[in-house]
């Protein structure tokens, strides 16, 4: 287990229950694509990003990806978990030739439609949690049916088959029950099964407790990057290397969090030393799964107002008692 010198609670509800308005005027479409968007930028270990592409997976592919999903995820309390998960999948299909973003798409979905469950002065976290309950408890036959012809057109990597729930067969008529079956071996799919838990509880407060410390939000990143990783193995490493090698892949991440953290010399080795390791097989040790969960964490303070767009400037910190610090 990472050893954590920053450790901190999750904000106030006074900090989650501030007006959309006070922070910025970003739609729920909005803040899906700027936190993709920012997610791909910061450098994280293993992943694309703006000085890493991999052969046949760009920068400007996930840039693009980015963009196209905006208006599903604007409209996804409108239409749905399904319709929006297949409108997402389309919609990037039509800008990118290869899977970029379908974990992403998965977990912000029912994030979207949460968030805009609420008026906005109803948004602390416990009513979020709430709203989220409610979306997973009310998925129909329609949304399993959608959400698998959404997964076989994005043809994710490293699928494989499996006993029960395969994607070659017919859906079932309960999602929740694909994602029981997949849990053990999918972090997306045990977001479904457990409220979203290790994002809501884990990701999003590490991210918040980089930024307490003083550190960039890039550097908050990284860092909850690495504690996911050290946490639960990455799911994509394991689908396409093996769950030996994603356990490795988890061991070495922990390797920086022994440091002092971002400033400190052994944490910047430690983590270019992971660096170079994730992408010495050809990008199939790419902790992509990681990655989503950090892109739908950045999506919740983005939406909670708990982060507002110039944070990633260095202009602005977390959100406090109303006041942009």
């Amino acid at each position: 287990m990472a050893r954590e010198k920053h450790d901190r609670p999750p904000l106030t509800e006074n900090a989650a229950q501030r007006s959309e308005n006070d922070m910025h005027p970003l739609t729920t479409g909005q803040c899906a694509t700027l936190a993709c968007l920012w997610e791909v930028s910061i450098p994280k270990p293993g992943n694309v990003h703006r000085g890493a592409d991999f052969e046949d997976l760009t920068f400007y592919d996930f840039v693009n990806s980015a963009i196209a999903i905006e208006p599903a995820m604007n409209a996804a309390a409108q239409r749905g978990l399904g319709e929006t998960i297949l409108d997402a999948v389309r919609a990037t299909q039509a800008c990118v030739a290869t899977n970029t973003n379908l974990g992403t798409i998965l977990l912000l979905a029912p994030l979207a439609m949460a968030a805009d469950q609420h008026q906005r002065e109803e948004r602390a976290s416990d009513a979020y949690r709430a709203s989220l309950t409610e979306v997973l408890g009310s998925l129909t036959a329609e949304d399993a049916a959608l959400t698998y012809e959404a997964i076989r057109l994005a043809n994710p990597g490293g699928m494989g088959e499996v006993e029960e729930m395969d994607l070659a067969e017919a859906p079932p008529n309960d999602l929740m029950s694909a994602m029981q079956a997949a849990r053990e071996r999918d972090l997306v799919a045990r977001q479904y099964c457990e409220n979203f838990a290790q994002l809501l509880e884990f990701a999003v407060p590490s991210i918040e407790s980089g930024l307490e410390a003083g550190w960039t939000l890039p550097q908050s990143v990284v860092h909850a990057h690495l504690r996911l990783m050290a946490t639960w193995p990455d799911s994509l490493i394991a689908r396409k290397c093996g769950e030996p090698t994603a356990r490795e892949a988890a061991a070495r991440a922990n390797v920086p969090l022994e440091a002092d953290g971002p400033l400190d010399n052994n944490y910047q080795r430690g983590v270019a030393d992971l660096d170079f390791w994730l992408r010495s097989d050809g990008h199939r040790r790419n902790p992509g799964t990681t990655a989503d969960m950090i892109a739908a964490s950045l999506f919740v303070l983005l939406r909670q107002g708990r982060i507002g767009p110039s944070v990633m400037s260095g202009r602005e910190g977390l959100a406090t008692d109303g006041v942009s610090e």
